[in-house]
């Protein structure tokens, strides 16, 4: 199990630029979930952020629309040498979008206890035998975790 993609600073610079985007699903009264897509070489090639109500489909998740973004930067739907960087645990759904597009790997910030991949007790991560995966968890988690916290407290406290 690896630690770092491309070193501590530049791991916690990353998914800080996660947190930007983020932000700007809060900003539209979005769950605040940011992911990028960085590439082999360390350029961010590819941005997202929820849109599940804007958008009125549960594809819209800041993942997927991330990948997307990156695939039509490459010219290509394999992703081979990329990585994302997600401020949440992502959902099944999504670790499945991460391993068909062949990405080496994710990072995410906060853990989720209620729809994060793990929960399904994923025990192969490959798409085929030769391909490797990686996850690295818990970068950011405390700013990752607060965003939502926040979120939340204010659409409870506004639904009272």
């Amino acid at each position: 199990m690896i630690e770092t993609v491309f070193g501590k600073e530049k791991d916690l610079f990353f998914m800080q630029e996660a947190l930007v985007e983020a932000k700007k699903a809060q900003e539209i009264d979005e769950v605040p979930i940011g992911a990028i897509v960085v590439n082999k070489e360390g350029i961010i090639i590819a941005r997202g952020y929820n849109r599940v109500e804007k958008d009125y489909t549960q594809r819209s998740h800041a993942e997927s629309l991330a990948i997307e973004k990156a695939g039509k930067e490459l010219k290509d739907w394999r992703l081979k040498g990329c990585w994302i960087y997600i401020t949440l645990e992502p959902c099944t759904m999504c670790m499945e979008l991460i391993k068909l597009s062949r990405l080496a790997g994710v990072v995410y910030g906060a853990s989720s206890p209620l729809f994060g991949f793990q929960l399904d007790k994923i025990e192969d991560l490959s798409v085929y035998k030769r391909d490797t995966f990686s996850i690295i968890e818990g970068v950011r988690s405390n700013e990752s975790a607060n965003i939502l916290k926040q979120f939340f407290r204010k659409k409870r406290k506004n639904s009272e």
